[in-house]
């Protein structure tokens, strides 16, 4: 499958190049580069896939110029020897410097969790968000991505991922203010996390009898993911960041919604920067309502993503919005009235789940001969002849499908496209064509 060039231009990139020379054990961290410490690379900024060479000599241009501009501009502001540690303040910083009553909200989840319970877990900490701006103001920060147990393509650097990778930040934005991590770094004018929550249950459990919703200060029931360096500040997995710093670790017994957090965030600490570890803990404030449904309409998948879906869904499947009726409104906020009944693309969309779904739920997971059975009887009652299949089939199993679904088509990304997309890029294209199917 071949990409037009456009397609290679992505919009939301990175906002801003962090110069910031990394922590080491030896030497305190900077903010302002020396003369000798301009480390940032226009490859390390914008990470372009294979393209045209005028594609790419435009790229690199648009990155290399970006770095040596934050580069000059923070010379020309800095102070020569000016130490960054984390008593400084962001309001005190020339460079980077946030509005100075602006806090940020952080969170991370249990690492074994799967994309969809992130994004679920996204909209508890966005009600959360919300609750906390009718006090002050308030921003989210977007965990980075990575390190996710489906994501198993071998020599493709998957940390680090910023969400514009992935959701379109314009459309996130409509609902709550939020900004990327390394945005983040930026404001706040180093790698420090003034306070980390780690979110427990109760030692005790729950007792059967009247719900009740607390939150208290607990000892930590397992062993910390944390550990102290040799200044008392906290390592951790922190997205891949390994110069990232909790100033304070402690942990918080949870039962109840995520709002339940709020007095705690605002009325019992003053640190400026807060992170909710294992924040899937908290439970929805409103499940299925308004706020509810507003951040998840809110989660549209990046341009560049729907593109790639769009263009495959022409090119092999004889598929487009206007035939099909799947007419799609960029604006989530300005879609008011009910949608018409879309038509869908002239194809089934099926997800085969494999893999770890065969080893945790074997007995109810039917054999492929099984599945092609049950496709081609769809197949069959909706007079269709073609069905897109998203899988994690190994090539086994592909090589079965294949012999017994000739009727198959799937999206096979090329190295380059796979290394550019990343395996959740490829997962939303997957999902962006099975939603548009009969």
């Amino acid at each position: 499958m071949t990409i037009p060039p456009q397609q290679h231009l992505r919009l939301n990139r990175r906002l801003v190049a962090i110069a910031i020379e990394r922590l080491s054990s030896s030497s305190g961290s900077r903010v302002c580069p020396g003369p000798n410490h301009v480390v940032i690379t226009s490859a390390q900024v914008l990470h372009t896939p294979s393209s045209p060479e005028s594609i790419m000599s435009r790229l690199d241009m648009a990155a290399g110029i970006s770095v040596l501009l934050f580069i000059l501009l923070s010379r020309g502001q800095c102070s020569q020897g000016s130490e960054f540690s984390p008593g400084h303040s962001a309001g005190s910083l020339p460079v980077g410097a946030a509005a100075a009553d602006r806090r940020y909200l952080l969170y991370d989840v249990n690492p074994p969790e799967g994309f969809n319970l992130r994004r679920d877990v996204y909209i508890r900490m966005a009600s959360l968000l919300k609750t906390l701006r009718k006090s002050s103001d308030w921003v989210l920060v977007l965990p980075p991505w990575g390190r996710l147990y489906h994501w198993q393509s071998p020599d493709i650097h998957q940390i680090r991922i910023p969400w514009s990778e992935f959701f379109d930040i314009d459309s996130l934005s409509k609902n709550i203010p939020v900004i990327e991590y390394e945005e983040f770094l930026a404001e706040s004018g180093g790698p420090f996390i003034e306070q980390v929550y780690v979110l427990q249950g109760y030692a005790e459990g729950w007792k059967e009898g009247t719900w009740e919703e607390k939150v208290d200060q607990r000892p930590c029931i397992d062993q910390l993911m944390y550990s102290e360096d040799k200044h008392g500040y906290y390592r951790g997995w922190f997205w891949g960041y390994e110069e990232t710093r909790g100033l304070n670790v402690s942990c918080l017994s949870v039962q109840g919604s995520a709002s339940i957090m709020a007095p705690i965030l605002l009325k019992n600490t003053t640190a400026r920067s807060i992170m909710l570890d294992r924040a899937e803990n908290l439970l929805h404030d409103h499940y299925a309502g308004r706020d509810y449904w507003n951040t998840r309409r809110s989660m549209v998948f990046a341009k560049h993503l729907r593109i790639v879906g769009d263009e495959f869904r022409a090119n092999f499947l004889k598929s487009s919005d206007e035939a099909d009726k799947t007419i799609f409104n960029e604006d989530w906020t300005k879609v008011k009235q009910k949608p018409r009944e879309p038509l869908g693309g002239h194809y089934l969309g099926v997800h085969l789940r494999r893999k770890d779904f065969i080893w945790g739920h074997r007995e109810d997971v039917p054999s492929l001969q099984r599945a092609a059975e049950e496709i081609h009887s769809l197949l069959k009652k909706l007079k269709l002849k073609k069905v897109f299949i998203a899988t994690d089939a190994d090539r086994q199993d592909l090589e079965q499908l294949r012999k017994l679904i000739p009727e198959m088509v799937r999206f096979e990304p090329t190295w380059e496209e796979l290394e550019m997309y990343k395996d959740g890029g490829v997962a939303i294209i997957d999902q962006w064509i099975c939603a548009h199917a009969r």
